[in-house]
C-alpha cells in the first residue's frame, strides 16, 4: 500500500549530528521538515552559532561527548521516537527530497537498513585531488570485503545518508565513535541476519565550512574495525 507523505512523517525520526554547521544547518532542518515531524540535532559542542539556530527552529537538540560522529549517533538513540531513523549530514551534501526513496524498502518490508549510494546516484565531492582518490579506493576495498563476507552486492559503506528500522539501531549494539560507525553499522546489520539495502543518492559538495575527517588520522582505524567487526 503506497504511503501519502503525512503517515511517512508520522513514522521518522531525522537525525543530524552537527559540529560547526551554521552556515547550512537550517536550510537541512527546513528542507527535513517536509518529510518528518520529529527533528533531532545532535552536537558536538560546536563553537560557532549551530546550537543557537537549531532552537531558534524549534527543533530537538541534545549535546554528544565531543568524541566523534559516532558517539553522537550512540548518543542520540535512547532519544529516538519514531519507527525509522534517518541519518542525514548537516552540510548540505545530501537531498532532503532522497529520504521518501530511502525509507521505501523498509515501508515495503524489502530491508531494515537502508544506505544511500554515491557510487550508484553519483558524487560532486568524491573525485579530483589524491585525498578524494584515497577515500574512494579505500571506501571500495572495505565494501568489497563486506561484500565477499556476507555474500552481497553492495555499492559502498561509508555514506552517512540511511534510513534503519529504530528497533533494529538500538539492536546492533554499536560501539565507534567516529565516521568508522557507519561501516559498523552495516556489517552489524548483515552479521545479524537483519536485511540491508541500498538506493541512489547523489553527494553534493558541501555548501559550507570543512571536512572533520583526516584521511591519514582515522585510516588504521577504519581498517582495524573492518577486520574487528567482520571477523573477531
Amino acid at each position: 500500500m503506497q504511503r501519502s507523505t503525512d503517515d511517512i512523517k508520522n513514522m521518522i525520526t531525522i537525525l543530524i549530528p552537527t559540529l560547526n554547521e551554521e552556515l547550512t544547518v537550517a536550510e537541512v532542518i527546513t528542507l527535513c521538515r517536509k518529510y518528518a515531524d520529529d527533528i533531532l540535532v545532535v552536537d558536538g559542542h560546536s563553537r560557532d552559532k549551530t546550537a543557537a539556530i537549531v532552537r531558534s527552529l524549534g527543533v530537538r537538540l541534545i549535546f554528544d561527548h565531543k568524541k566523534g560522529k559516532g558517539n553522537a549517533i550512540r548518543v542520540a538513540i535512547p532519544h529516538i521516537r519514531k519507527d525509522i531513523t534517518v541519518l542525514i549530514d548537516a552540510d548540505g551534501s545530501h537531498d532532503p527530497n532522497d529520504i521518501p526513496r530511502l525509507v521505501r524498502p523498509i515501508l515495503d518490508d524489502k530491508a531494515d537498513h537502508v544506505s544511500g549510494s554515491r557510487l550508484i546516484g553519483g558524487s560532486s565531492e568524491l573525485h579530483g585531488g589524491f585525498d578524494e582518490s584515497f577515500r574512494l579506493m579505500g571506501s571500495s576495498f572495505i565494501t568489497a570485503c563486506i561484500n565477499r563476507r556476507f555474500g552481497v552486492r553492495l555499492s559502498e559503506s561509508q555514506n552517512g545518508f540511511r534510513a534503519i528500522r529504530t528497533s533494529v539501531l538500538r539492536a546492533l549494539d554499536l560501539r565507534e565513535d567516529i565516521t568508522t560507525i557507519e561501516q559498523e553499522m552495516i556489517i552489524k546489520t548483515l552479521k545479524k541476519g537483519y536485511r540491508m539495502a541500498e538506493v541512489p543518492s547523489h553527494e553534493y559538495r558541501r555548501k559550507a565550512g570543512y571536512s572533520k575527517i583526516s584521511i591519514k588520522k582515522v585510516a588504521f582505524r577504519y581498517v582495524y574495525s573492518m577486520v574487528k567487526y567482520l571477523y573477531l
